[in-house]
């Protein structure tokens, strides 16, 4: 018998979240994948520390690392303390894996972050995305019917 698959991922804490992603890329598929912390780095995220506006995802060597994100050090760190901006290890079976490596060569697409969080559970995962770029068009039209979309709730206020 099939595992049941739940329709969205359990985001108790919402640590750093990249809403220019859904912006920028058409979002394919959505994954949930854990990650590799030291100490140091988990106990900076769990003060609500950290971003990911700026970084991505990449497959090496049949290994998924998330680049450029940034994760400040520990304030009461000692000389142990992490690097901020190091690769870190995505954790995600292989058949994902594999996927993602057809994607990205034969597609052209892209993986993409979308928010660090921590599950009920207190681990720690990254929502990943699957995504496809828009080009100048697209993004004038998201624009236009986020616009619309404000536009009417304003009248609908006033009028309703």
């Amino acid at each position: 018998m099939a595992r049941p698959v739940h329709p969205e991922f359990d985001k108790t804490k919402v640590v750093a979240e990249n809403r220019r992603a859904r912006f920028e890329y058409f979002i394919e598929e959505k994954y949930e994948a854990g990650i590799c912390l030291t100490g140091t780095e988990v106990k900076s995220l769990r003060f609500g520390e950290g971003s990911i506006a700026e970084s991505y995802a990449e497959v090496k060597n049949g290994e998924v690392w998330l680049v450029n994100s940034n994760v400040p050090e520990f304030s009461h760190g000692n000389r142990f303390n992490h690097v901020p901006k190091r690769p870190r290890k995505l954790l995600l079976k292989e058949r994902q894996i594999a996927k993602f490596t057809g994607a990205v060569e034969r597609k052209g697409m892209t993986l993409v972050p979308l928010s660090i969080y921590f599950n009920s559970r207190g681990r720690a995962k990254v929502e990943l995305a699957l995504c496809k770029g828009k080009n100048v068009a697209d993004k004038r039209a998201t624009m236009k019917d986020r616009d619309w979309k404000r536009d009417k709730a304003r009248i609908m206020k006033d009028h309703g």
